[in-house]
């Protein structure tokens, strides 16, 4: 015992993270598609691969390990990748090996910051985890497809967490605020849930910081955070006035305005995705086939973010804002689909009803159809719409980039304007 044993084992003096920290899955908010999957069932079962957690900060990879272990009744053993050398971890495999022989229980070494280990490190583990002495959990906040070596890789399983949402950051605040008997406006309470863009560490740290003066209300925390608490309202109007500001000037071809409402709701805090959706939204509907490469590259750059995440990201999002504001613009295929959906009423021309079952031919169908590859160009002039639309136009191409092209084309093969 030394001076200082009573106050580390005193939950009092934890921080409020720490104290809150669920015990069991029925009390860890979030990440429920992957509880609910394969994983959450093993961990039910008493039964664990060796995983690594990839996620940003307050995501719960931590919790979620030591959650496992207590599930599992394993031996827990926390290291962090930036401290630890390969003598500590000779000693802790020692101690696995002894957990395993004389008390059946396993031992599950969780490595924070896995991504730190070098090459050396990775490689000493890799037969403990094969042979199962180890069960290893890590945790990194970096794609550990780029900082972990192939061969751990192909030992363990990626668990992508994804960021808390707002709703789960309100569940674990209220249940903190419940448990320490704190006194909170419910504004109060929508703006931790806010600035902590899915980090519930952060959330609760600020959440105890406020409680001090008593009261946790707007003017304390607007004291208390300063300039950081943005302007930029996900919730309020500010948030819709700036996403119609961006996707605005994307379709007016006004690069430097789209780019600063970008930064503007990335700074904000907005949600990668509702940006990368606006994006695929314009280049479909604002540039169209007169670029059709702008969907292909708004389509690949939300991907792309989503896969690297912040603060990289911003770059790819960057590139295909760029892109898609400086496009030519064609909203020619937008228009085409809103007038034929108002405008849907017709029968199919027999000749173009499937054919593909008994007694088809009875009815007519398909007889008279004409191949458009057995003809020169692979095209044959025949009726594709109904008797009462034949006449009808919805798409109705610019001369707009590449669109032009699309109509010149039309224009030749139908002969029309």
């Amino acid at each position: 015992m030394d001076l200082f044993s009573n106050v580390n084992d005193d939950k009092k003096y934890q921080p409020l993270a720490e104290r809150m920290r669920p015990k069991t899955l029925s009390d860890f908010a979030g990440q429920e598609k992957i509880l609910r999957g394969a994983l959450g069932k093993m961990i039910a079962q008493g039964q664990t691969p060796s995983l690594i957690f990839f996620g940003a900060p307050g995501t719960g990879k931590t919790t979620l390990a030591k959650i496992i272990a207590n599930t599992t009744e394993s031996n827990f053993v926390k290291v962090n990748a930036a401290l630890s050398g390969i003598a500590e971890l000779r000693g802790i495999v020692k101690e696995a090996q002894d957990q395993l022989k004389f008390y059946r229980r396993r031992t599950i070494l969780f490595i924070d910051e896995i991504h730190r280990f070098n090459k050396g490190q990775q490689d000493f583990l890799l037969p403990y985890v094969e042979d199962g002495r180890i069960t290893l959990i890590g945790a990194t906040t970096e794609n550990p497809f780029f900082e972990v070596n192939a061969a751990l890789l192909s030992r363990v399983k990626i668990v992508r967490l994804e960021k808390l949402t707002t709703d789960d950051l309100k569940k674990i605040l209220a249940r903190a605020i419940e448990a320490e008997k704190f006194s909170v406006e419910e504004r109060a309470l929508e703006i931790i849930a806010d600035f902590a863009d899915g980090d519930a560490r952060m959330a609760l740290n600020l959440l105890e910081q406020a409680s001090f003066t008593g009261k946790v209300t707007v003017e304390v925390l607007s004291e208390l955070l300063g300039e950081k608490i943005r302007r930029y309202d996900k919730k309020g109007d500010n948030h819709f006035d700036t996403a119609s500001a961006f996707i605005k000037s994307m379709r007016g071809s006004d690069a430097d305005a789209a780019i600063f409402y970008l930064a503007k709701m990335i700074d904000g805090g907005e949600d990668l995705k509702f940006i990368a959706r606006r994006i695929v939204i314009c280049a479909a509907e604002d540039v169209g086939n007169a670029d059709p490469q702008a969907l292909i590259l708004a389509n690949a750059a939300a991907q792309a973010a989503q896969f690297v995440g912040l603060p990289e990201a911003r770059i790819i999002l960057a590139q295909a804002v760029t892109y898609i504001a400086a496009a030519p613009k064609s909203n020619a295929a937008y228009l085409a689909i809103d007038k034929a959906l108002a405008d849907t009423r017709g029968e199919v021309p027999k000749h173009l009803r499937d054919t593909h079952y008994k007694g088809a031919k009875t009815f007519g169908h398909g007889i008279g159809y004409k191949y458009p590859h057995d003809f020169e160009n692979h095209f044959v002039k025949q009726q594709y719409l109904p008797d009462k639309k034949i006449s009808a136009r919805y798409y109705e191409p610019t001369e707009q980039g590449a669109e032009a092209a699309i109509k010149q084309r039309l224009k030749n093969l139908w002969n029309v304007d």
